[in-house]
């Protein structure tokens, strides 16, 4: 079989299949310069805003939804397709755009305008009572949100944002604790419009403040040559050892994870590279693509970017972004620790070699090429790490990306390429603008009636009542009703994040159910950064949990696996990040920040969970010294549970547990151990 050629189109037809936020349509040269001088003016009117600026909190979250939405509606059709002909004029479309998307679009940037724009004294004496040209655009409002949604992401959001109005207005109908008084609609668009706990909420505002520029940093970054560094330095750095290319895309995503927070854009730029590589040596086609979708994964999880949702976090929580980063390290390094652990075996299991020295570059020859593209990153963490905000971050580093970029001999920047990539920076932050809006009128309808802590009560009341069954069962009776509860409701909430995530953004999951878990799990007494992060890690799991792992899916594309196949594999090999929050949940010192920390505690648990991952990966590789039986396999991944339950004793009983193992893994291996 020919190994397709990975052309630029290839990877960006791939992105735009199976990423609904990349799925641009094609437009003419007229509407196509409009669209660009827009989103050139949304960059820097966001980089004047944050790092200069002095606009009220309302109006800059306005502008900013103005801007998205109106080019969400020029840039995403009303259906999904991957190509426009454009060859065919027609009296309902002006240069590729229908007129209707562009009445929408000029509708989008009133709506969003027309509150903000109005004088703060008259927006405070409208709250609870809007007059009906507040309610009309508060109205249209919503409903451009939700259509924005369900063009750039797709039906799923929306429909969630739908249900939770309909909870809102029906509320004397549901049943049992989920009743309450109900809502006028008139209550409703002014709770979701007229104040900040609906659209123009804390969800928007951190898009508008924060991670606009950091997804803008981003993409600068990667344009002058800092995604090549990481490349060429995991190749450099892992590129010799047993199975190569899988190490190097582990460490390559990992490093392109500290500027990037999307799953999917990471899987496509490096597993370009890694994945016919990773063919080459022997590893099949779906082995290789599940390996860079699940380290790509990573990328979500790892600091200092983290997505949305560090930002976030730091508005809920109110807490210094370096302590969020600070407690995302460990986990994040664990994820990769588990990857890396079953490619290794898999790698000895199947013999694979490394990369030959020709096939490798050079260490001196790639920093001396790429070295000045490190010094905005360096900024940036700099900046993180001594107290400054975000923003004033992420401002700093833009403007050493541009600098290094107009400096740099190797991928120098000029005027157009500048333009291009503010361009490309706005555009990458369409989608989860829109989706940020829709969110906000989710989290305004559980402020509105309380609903989250209903579930949550359900939540844990489902839970303690499962635990009392299964507690009344020798042996599970050695553990309290209390104990029982807090893990089934850890069962209930990982699998309501795994099923949301399957059709939602990571950060939209997890604002989405963090509103329910944080009640459920305060209940429990568990930490609020605690819960946060529980939430989070399961969210991002979905972008590789079939039956919609959107990751592992664009990493079949290029590797010519089949998606599902890719896809399981991929859930198998991030099993450690399905671990891994049960870990800090019980231990919370993981977490570095979290109270209680001490570092004996926290070397026990990291021991403990380095170890449990180690044994689990090799039960699910099938390989430790030698090829396991199914006996062995499932024997090792009974007692990995020994370790990764954090304590003493239980690693104790572990590992004298592994001992009969190891000693039929060194006979089978021919290593005879000394006899008395």
């Amino acid at each position: 079989m020919t190994e397709p050629t990975l052309t630029d189109d290839h990877l960006a037809e791939i992105e735009r299949k199976y990423d609904p936020e990349m799925a641009f349509r094609a437009t003419g040269r007229k509407v196509g310069a409009v669209i660009s001088i827009a989103l050139v003016a949304m960059s820097i009117y966001h980089f004047y805003a944050s790092g200069f600026g002095l606009i009220r909190e309302l109006l800059h979250r306005g502008i900013h939804l103005a801007f998205v939405l109106g080019l969400v509606f020029l840039l995403f059709s009303w259906r999904k397709t991957l190509t426009t002909d454009l060859a065919k004029p027609t009296w309902y479309r002006f240069d590729g755009v229908s007129i209707l998307d562009i009445l929408l679009a000029i509708l989008g940037v009133v709506a969003a305008l027309y509150l903000p724009l109005l004088p703060p004294e008259s927006v405070a004496e409208r709250v609870g009572n809007p007059s009906a040209s507040d309610v009309m655009m508060g109205t249209a409002l919503l409903v451009l949100v939700l259509e924005a949604a369900r063009r750039s992401i797709g039906p799923t959001l929306p429909i969630i944002a739908m249900l939770f109005i309909a909870f809102a207005y029906f509320g004397p109908m549901m049943p049992g604790a989920l009743k309450h008084g109900g809502s006028s609609w008139l209550g409703i668009v002014n709770h979701l419009y007229m104040t900040n706990q609906g659209i123009y909420g804390v969800a928007i505002g951190v898009m508008a403040q924060y991670v606009f520029l950091f997804i803008l940093f981003g993409v600068l970054a990667t344009r002058i040559g800092l995604g090549q560094l990481f490349i060429d330095l995991a190749l450099v750095l892992a590129g010799r050892y047993a199975g190569g290319p899988a190490k190097v895309a582990i460490f390559s995503s990992a490093f392109m994870g500290t500027i990037s927070g999307s799953s999917i854009a990471n899987t496509v730029t490096t597993g370009a590279l890694t994945i016919p590589t990773m063919k080459k040596i022997g590893y099949p086609p779906h082995f290789a693509g599940a390996v860079e979708a699940t380290a790509s994964t990573g990328g979500q999880i790892t600091p200092p970017i983290l997505g949305a949702a560090a930002f976030i976090m730091v508005e809920y929580l109110e807490i210094p972004l370096r302590d969020v980063l600070a407690a995302a390290l460990i986990p994040a390094l664990l994820h990769y620790f588990g990857i890396f652990i079953m490619v290794h075996l898999e790698a000895r299991k199947l013999g694979l070699r490394g990369l030959t020295a020709e096939e490798l570059p050079k260490a001196a020859v790639v920093l001396r090429q790429h070295w000045l593209s490190i010094i905005p990153l360096g900024i940036l963490v700099y900046f993180i790490l001594s107290g400054r905000t975000p923003d004033f971050a992420a401002v700093y580093g833009i403007i050493a990306c541009v600098v290094v970029g107009f400096l740099n001999p190797v991928n120098r920047l000029n005027i157009r390429d500048l333009w291009g990539t503010l361009a490309l920076g706005a555009k990458s932050t369409l989608a989860v603008g829109a989706a940020a809006a829709c969110v906000g009128i989710v989290v305004g309808v559980v402020t509105l009636t309380g609903v989250g802590f209903r579930l949550g009560y359900v939540v844990v009341q489902t839970a303690t009542d499962i635990g009392t069954a299964v507690g009344g069962i020798w042996p599970f009776s050695f553990f309290g009703i209390e104990q029982w509860a807090l893990f089934f409701s850890l069962i209930l909430i990982a699998i309501a994040c795994i099923v949301m995530g399957a059709g939602i953004p990571t950060t939209a999951t997890y604002i989405i159910l963090v509103a329910v878990a944080a009640p459920a799990l305060a209940q429990l007494q568990v930490q609020p950064l605690v819960a946060h992060f529980f939430v989070f890690y399961y969210g991002v799991l979905a972008d590789i949990t079939p039956p919609v792992a959107l990751a592992a899916y664009a990493a079949a594309g290029i590797a010519g696996s089949n998606p599902f196949r890719t896809g399981n594999t991929a859930f198998r090999l991030g099993i450690a990040k399905a671990l891994v929050p049960f870990v800090f949940v019980y231990s919370p010192a993981l977490l570095l920040v979290a109270d209680g920390f001490t570092w004996t505690a926290f070397t026990v648990t990291l021991a403990g969970a380095m170890l449990g991952i180690a044994v689990l990966g090799a039960a699910f590789a099938g390989y430790m010294l030698a090829p396991m039986r199914a006996w062995e396999r499932w024997y090792v991944g009974v007692v990995s549970l020994f370790f990764i339950a954090p304590g003493l004793a239980t690693m104790a009983i572990g590992a004298m547990a592994m001992v009969p193992v190891i000693l039929v893994q060194m006979r089978k291996r021919g290593i005879a151990p000394v006899s008395a």
